[in-house]
């Protein structure tokens, strides 16, 4: 998968090893990926064992894209690392729009089993997840939030662009006190976005800190664009079945984490090259990538170093800083 960038079945098939037939090595492929054994608890323990100790940042969104008319609609929850979120629970849903408050709750209290609340920095989320069922929940969890709220929501007797509506790109405001926010207790902290809009975060941490982790929320919207068309081209896959799906999509995350970790490793002793506006000129997981390929290719020798970062957790990133921003 990580040679051939993608999960399409024909283009896997050519590079399984072996002297069997491109047919039979395709038949190989279909198995894998519809092997049942491949569950959840399996992609959790294989994907936690790369995350360093300590508290982390959890992100929460949905990535959704169609195969003909069958709508693929993926609830993804992960921790944000390296300017990406990676992805630790995942939940193909049923409908095509948003989530549920149910999916929401379920995907969580999954991750708590085997992550719990005390290594949760907080939660970050756009203002799909929203509600009064929702906020309670993750308060009894123990779990700090930072989410966006729409601008009309009720802040105790006002709407939030009536409290907001004069700032200005730029600046940041908050309330005097907490206020009611979906029957929660909460600071609101509101910014006005590049284009415009404005930004209202209900959150449970102080002003700067709200402003500096509700950016990295942008994280998760780096790893599904080097999921799908930037890496793996998973809108490729003709998989409906939502448990098929879902298997799928911790494979092809695997493969994924195996080139950011590498990407980390590599930049470590190379860092990437800045282009003359300051952004790399590409990102961790196309520089692991790239040296994977490589190697599998033309320079085995180096898979033994290779396969050992595999099993470490995730190395700090001293040299770059994260280029992460956004709302």
């Amino acid at each position: 998968m990580i040679t051939a960038q993608s999960v399409n079945h024909h283009k896997l098939s050519p590079h399984m090893p072996g002297k069997s037939s491109v047919e039979a090595k395709k038949r190989r492929v279909e198995r894998g990926v519809g092997d049942e054994q491949l569950t959840m608890q399996t992609f959790l323990a294989l994907m936690l064992s790369h995350i360093p100790p300590g508290k982390w940042l959890l992100s929460l969104d949905r990535t959704n894209w169609k195969h003909g008319e069958s709508p693929m609609n993926l609830l993804v929850l992960g921790v944000v690392i390296h300017g990406y979120t990676i992805p630790l629970m995942w939940d193909a849903l049923d409908s095509t729009g948003t989530s549920d408050t149910k999916a929401r709750m379920w995907v969580v209290s999954q991750l708590l089993r085997a992550f719990p609340a005390c290594r949760w920095r907080g939660l970050v989320a756009d203002r799909e997840f929203i509600g009064a069922e929702w906020f309670r929940f993750l308060r009894k969890k123990g779990i700090k939030r930072a989410v966006r709220i729409k601008k009309n929501t009720k802040l105790d007797a006002l709407r939030g662009d009536e409290w907001f509506g004069n700032i200005q790109h730029g600046q940041y405001r908050c309330m005097v006190e907490k206020a009611g926010v979906f029957g929660e207790v909460m600071q609101v902290v509101a910014t006005r976005s590049p284009e415009g809009d404005l930004v209202l975060i209900a959150t449970d941490f102080d002003v700067l800190d709200t402003v500096k982790l509700y950016r990295m929320r942008w994280s998760i919207e780096c790893t599904f664009s080097s999921l799908k068309s930037r890496g793996f081209d998973l809108e490729r896959t003709a998989m409906t079945d939502p448990a098929a799906l879902e298997r799928l999509f911790g494979i092809v995350v695997l493969a994924w984490l195996n080139c950011l970790q590498i990407g980390v490793f590599r930049s470590q002793e190379r860092p990437i090259r800045r282009l003359k506006h300051g952004r790399c000129a590409m990102s961790l997981v196309q520089y692991g990538a790239q040296l994977l390929i490589h190697a599998l290719r033309w320079e085995q020798h180096l898979l033994h170093t290779l396969f050992h970062q595999w099993t470490q957790p995730l190395l700090p990133l001293r040299q770059q800083k994260s280029g992460v921003v956004g709302y």
